[in-house]
């Protein structure tokens, strides 16, 4: 009775030893490009060139569909705000442009971030989505 007890309690031990443990999440980075997916709720038009790239020294630049962006931005926690400074000024298709203005009116509103299943969410301070990106 003794081996057997000794037995199941070694098996035991033996399967709590093997069990895998989750790998840590990979600690999230902002500094890079980024992709964006969707804006204001709606998805982006196939295709779109429309990119955010974080900096490492505070400033942002990317494309909002037609023309090129540049600004400023904070970051500390899950504390994003974005201060966009100037933009090109090209004209584009009635689609794009559209698609555009939609970006450029989220810009100003995102105060949070969220990163989740490898997406990078921009919220406002509601916490409503105002920008879905993933990372290029």
């Amino acid at each position: 009775m003794l081996k057997q007890i000794s037995l199941g309690a070694s098996l035991l031990m033996l399967l709590v030893g093997c069990q895998s443990t989750p790998e840590a999440a990979a600690p999230f980075e902002l500094i890079g490009t980024w992709q964006i997916e969707e804006a204001a709720g709606k998805p982006l038009i196939d295709y779109s060139p429309a990119q955010l790239t974080f900096a490492a020294d505070n400033k942002f630049s990317g494309n909002n569909s037609c023309n090129n962006i540049f600004g400023d931005y904070v970051h500390e926690d899950s504390v994003l705000r974005l201060s966009p400074a100037g933009s090109t000024k090209k004209a584009c298709v009635d689609a794009l442009m559209q698609q555009e203005q939609r970006i450029m009116q989220v810009l100003t509103r995102i105060n949070r971030l969220r990163f989740t299943q490898g997406k990078l969410i921009l919220l406002d301070e509601r916490g409503h989505k105002q920008l879905v990106l993933s990372r290029r």
